[in-house]
């Protein structure tokens, strides 16, 4: 029985997970998107958010700890100069995986993590979104105000064609 074993090993050593793990970490911090599969994006959601929450108090015992687990200072300090400030205000969920189908080879689950205030689509998406919403009620009236329409419309033509 496997109670109270949460880490998915991604059949590897614990060694090499640290390094894939911490790679990927650097390669999503650097980029904002990488596509991986499933398995790892998840792995990788709870390597990489504890770090996004780190970089929130920018102080010297935090940029150790954070460069301890990435080893790559580029990334260390793109994460506290850019990311930080992006994601200050939220209190969590730093990333948003995007599932997009089977890999051709091995049919592994293939999906996008990426950071989430990074994906300007998503954002403008979700503002457009709330402004075309509308209630049922209005609908129906709308529909029925054009169902009224409809037939004045039409009653002309007819009268052309009697009269003909």
């Amino acid at each position: 029985m496997r109670h109270n074993k949460k880490i998915n090993h991604l059949g590897r050593t614990n060694t090499h997970r640290n390094a894939m793990l911490s790679n990927m970490a650097c390669s999503l911090i650097k980029h904002k998107r990488i596509f991986t599969t499933v398995a790892k994006a998840k792995a990788l959601r709870k390597f990489v958010e504890p770090l996004i929450t780190k970089s929130k108090e920018d102080t010297t015992h935090s940029r150790r700890v954070v460069f301890s687990n990435l080893q790559d200072k580029f990334a260390v300090t793109e994460l506290f100069k850019e990311v930080s400030q992006k994601i200050g205000d939220r209190p969590g969920g730093y990333t948003r995986i995007l599932k997009t189908g089977n890999r051709l080879g091995d049919n592994a689950a293939m999906c996008f993590i990426e950071l989430v205030d990074y994906n300007e689509n998503m954002l403008s998406a979700a503002t457009t979104k709330k402004a075309t919403k509308t209630r049922r009620s209005r609908k129906k009236a709308t529909a029925a105000e054009a169902a009224v329409e409809a037939p004045v419309a039409e009653a002309p033509v007819a009268e052309e064609k009697a009269a003909e």
